[in-house]
This record gives C-alpha cells, sequence and structure tokens, in this order.
C-alpha cells in the first residue's frame, strides 16, 4: 500500500499559514482614473462611456463610426468634456499599437481597457458560413481583444491600481445552433481573460471577466446583418444595456473576478453546470422564438 504520509498535493490553509489568502476586499476609486472602452459608439460600449463619465472617470470610447462616437458625447451633456473620442479599427494591430501615446498625450494615464467591442454572425449553420465571415469573427472578437489587450497592458501595469475587463457571452459557454462561430470566438476570449487573470494574479491589474446574455442593441446591424426592433426587445424582457452597463461598472470597482449579466446568463451558468443537454435545448428553442419574433417588419 502506498505510504501517503506527509504528502498532500494542495496547500493547506491556516490562519498562522504564509500561503493563507487574503480576502480583504478593495475598492477601485473611478474618479480621476482613465478608462478605454472599445465599441463605445453605440450599444453597450456607449452606455459603459456614460456610466463611467458619471461616477468621475474619464473615457476615451474606439469605435470605427465617428458619428456614433459624436452623438456618445452629445449624450453625456456637460460630462463629455470628460470623453475622449478615438476612431480606430481594432483588427489593425498598428493603428491599435498608436491608441496608448495618444491617451497619455491627453489624459496623462491609463487605468483600466474593456474590450466590449464585437460583432455576431447570421444564424447560419458553420458547413455553410463562408469563410471570410468567420474571419471577420475571429479578427474583431478575438484578434481586436488580443490586440488591444498587448497593447495597453504595460500602460496599467504603471497605474496604482488597474482594471483589464473582457466581454464574453453567453454563447461561449453554452452552444446555440447557427451562432457557432460566435460563440467559438466568445469562448477564446473568455479563455484568454481567465488565462490573463492566473498571469497578472498579485499585480497591480485585476482582470474582470463578463458573460452577458440577450441584450437590446444593435450589435446585429454592426455585424452587417438585418436589423432587428430593439425597443420591441426591450419589451420581451431582454437585457437593457443601461442597466448592464451599471452592474459592469459596479463590479470593477468591487474588483470582481467574473459576472454573469442577465437572467438568462445567471440561468444558463447555473443550469449547465449540472444538466447541459436539457440546458442547451431549452437555450436554442427560446432563441429560435426571439429570433422569429424581434424581426423588423
Amino acid at each position: 500500500m502506498t505510504n501517503f504520509s506527509g504528502f498532500y498535493p494542495f496547500p493547506i490553509y491556516s490562519k498562522s499559514s504564509t500561503f493563507a489568502p487574503d480576502f480583504k476586499i478593495s475598492i477601485m476609486e473611478l474618479k480621476g482614473k482613465t478608462f478605454v472602452v472599445t465599441g463605445g459608439g453605440s450599444g453597450l460600449g456607449r452606455q459603459l462611456t456614460l456610466e463611467l463619465v458619471k461616477d468621475g472617470a474619464n473615457v476615451a470610447p474606439i469605435d470605427i463610426h465617428l458619428a456614433g462616437l459624436q452623438e456618445t458625447v452629445q449624450l453625456a451633456g456637460e460630462k463629455g468634456e470628460n470623453i475622449f473620442p478615438l476612431v480606430c479599427d481594432i483588427t489593425d494591430q498598428a493603428a491599435v499599437q498608436a491608441l496608448p501615446q495618444k491617451i497619455l498625450a491627453h489624459y496623462g494615464h491609463l487605468d483600466g481597457l474593456i474590450n466590449n467591442a464585437g460583432i455576431i454572425q447570421p444564424f447560419v449553420n458553420v458547413e455553410n458560413l463562408d469563410d471570410s465571415l468567420i474571419d471577420r469573427l475571429f479578427n474583431i472578437n478575438f484578434f481586436g481583444t488580443l490586440h488591444m489587450t498587448r497593447a495597453f497592458l504595460p500602460y496599467l501595469h504603471q497605474a496604482e491600481e488597474a482594471c483589464l475587463a473582457n466581454v464574453s457571452s453567453l454563447g461561449s459557454f453554452v452552444p446555440v445552433s447557427g451562432q457557432t462561430m460566435y460563440g467559438a470566438s466568445k469562448a477564446a476570449v473568455k479563455q484568454l481573460t481567465e488565462g490573463l487573470r492566473a498571469e497578472l494574479e498579485g499585480t497591480n491589474v485585476h482582470v474582470l471577466s463578463i458573460i452577458p446574455g440577450a441584450m437590446a442593441t444593435p450589435i446585429r446591424q454592426n455585424s452587417g446583418l438585418e436589423a432587428v426592433n430593439v425597443e420591441k426587445q426591450k419589451t420581451k424582457g431582454v437585457l437593457n444595456p443601461n442597466n448592464a452597463a451599471k452592474l459592469i461598472v459596479h463590479a470593477i470597482q468591487k474588483n470582481k473576478a467574473e459576472l454573469y449579466v442577465g437572467t438568462d446568463s445567471r440561468l444558463m451558468h447555473f443550469l449547465f453546470r449540472f444538466i447541459p443537454m436539457q440546458a442547451t435545448k431549452w437555450l436554442n428553442a427560446i432563441i429560435r422564438r426571439q429570433h422569429q419574433s424581434l424581426s423588423l417588419p
């Protein structure tokens, strides 16, 4: 019989142990901090920008559409003076590399990055999806997030405290028929975020993984797909991006590691751990009904 005396593969925690975890809760003060938000010209990115400036932060929203950024500034009212909008295609690595210096020249410091920009795919199975669409999904959703992270992380390390937050999706852990490649790109973002959290443990950079469910945003239009009625989405119980932004900003302040946003995301996170096959069937049935009922007339 093997003798396991004196051997245990995991650390035993005690009050006197040097390995004991520190459960002290720290609060990130947003006033005077500088955040970068991708996709800041519409939807969730816009609402995150508005929520952050309302709490006293400076924000540099990034978007490919100048008109959308200008509207975000206008919606901020007098807080618009705390917004420094920048047009950039996050799939262009060289353009992304130039962003930190532009923001530093304007604000002098960088304290947070929220990688929010993303697109979805048409409801088409993998075997029928055009290769160029698959490339576009990964270039924006995953590589755009990766380019931004690698460009800004060295500057976040220079802050007293900093936050890196990446927006993934409910589709990153529950398969959705017709959205397989979108889900795969967001699963890559989720895994990247969790890996970064492990790598940055013990540093000044706190990492937050954001997993939202269905949300009433113009993501379909921004993805080059047929639009849906966003106002109709709100009446169908789909999460309002205003509320989502408040939850995300609160999670940033509380230095949370993970946030499931929306009733559908939280429920599926629970169900998928115990009955994954049944949870997948339920979600796909619900999404098919929503897809049919939310189409614009």
